[in-house]
């Protein structure tokens, strides 16, 4: 069994000038495992700000674009987390996730956390088949 580290452009580069130890998206045994990604701007790998709809749509858009570049996608996701800066967000992540999982949507934990080092309200990691 091979593990493999998909590259995915703003994003790993993003990731590897903060300094975090860690790889966007692996691959392996017919999975595909995509960290937690905060609402990251896929053209510029800055943050992008605003309302918790906005964050929500930006998260899942980079989860979104990982996966297919790993030759995944959306509708194969067995599993995601969302982790939010507050649970009084679960309507409005619900409103915005609700739209990128239309029919069959995978299994899904939310979980309020107490802070995250950087400036977002939202990050969603996944596993998925490859």
């Amino acid at each position: 069994m091979d593990k493999d580290i998909i590259e995915i452009p703003v994003i790993s580069e993003s990731i590897r000038k903060i300094g975090v130890p860690l790889s966007p998206v692996t691959r392996g045994n017919g999975f595909v495992f995509v960290s937690g990604l905060p609402p990251i701007d896929l053209k510029t790998g800055a943050f992008v700000r605003g309302d918790m709809a906005t964050q929500t749509e930006a998260s899942l858009e980079a989860v979104k674009f990982a996966l297919e570049c790993a030759g995944s996608s959306l509708e194969k996701v067995l599993k995601a987390t969302v982790y939010v800066s507050n649970a009084a967000f679960f309507p409005t992540v619900n409103k915005v996730y609700a739209r990128y999982f239309p029919n069959k949507p995978p299994a899904r934990t939310f979980v309020a956390v107490g802070s995250w080092p950087m400036e977002f309200d939202i990050e969603i990691e996944c596993v998925a088949l490859a």
